[in-house]
């Protein structure tokens, strides 16, 4: 008799299910900014389930930050310490509220500055040849909010874990910029527009169309 064994992908499966986090209006993520502004419209005004397979693929990257956590905080690095990991950020401005969460703020001893760590999980480092712009938007929030002009992008490999890190200095411009996206996406959920498809106009984002879930309501121009 053959011996019945469990389906563990399954398990994984039921484990991460979650419920789909409806969005409010004027409660913005700094994750999301980097995106085509219209396809974050569309995910306040028509959620979706998260594919499963996503799931696991977010997944993955809080495990490997949970190393990356490990390694900083490590007796044997002494080349830095880690000051906070995984702490609150909030901004509010005027009429809405951007928050979320920070990876990591680490001293470097040698020159005694603070500074910023973005972990982000990749498939293979030799692909990575600069900082993803949505990346460094991210940093550059979270160097805003904190006040910390010091930052970098850390991206990890998931298959061997090398790394390859790009640090960024703080731009008080950038950050006007980024906050001003805010304000502009609130602006057009509040009054129910939609936005210009970007990414189609960016020969920099056009590549997102392709995964994008609301590519037929945008090539509809739906509402």
């Amino acid at each position: 008799m053959a011996l019945h064994v469990f389906d563990f992908d399954q398990m994984v499966s039921r484990f991460l299910v979650r419920e789909t986090r409806l969005k409010t209006a004027g409660r913005y993520y700094p994750s999301e900014i980097g995106n085509c502004l219209r396809k974050v419209w569309y995910s306040y005004k028509h959620p979706l389930e998260v594919d499963p397979e996503k799931l696991k693929i977010f997944e993955v990257g809080n495990i490997l930050h949970g190393f990356v956590v490990e390694v900083l905080k490590s007796e044997k690095n002494k080349e830095v310490e880690l000051l906070k990991s995984e702490f609150p950020l909030r901004i509010e401005a005027q009429g809405f509220v951007v928050s979320g969460r920070v990876d990591d703020l680490v001293l470097v001893k040698e020159s005694g500055k603070s500074m910023v760590v973005e972990v982000k999980s990749t498939k293979s480092v030799d692909y990575v040849q600069k900082a993803d712009p949505k990346h460094l938007m991210q940093l550059q929030l979270y160097m805003h909010a904190t006040g910390i002009h010091n930052g970098v992008v850390l991206y990890i490999d998931k298959t061997d874990l090398r790394s390859k890190v790009f640090p960024e200095e703080y731009s008080p411009e950038k950050a006007k910029e980024i906050m001003q996206r805010f304000a502009e996406l609130h602006k057009l959920l509040s009054a129910g527009l939609l936005p210009l498809p970007e990414a189609k106009k960016s020969a920099d984002m056009q590549w997102m169309c392709r995964y994008c879930e609301y590519a037929e309501k945008c090539d509809k121009n739906e509402g």
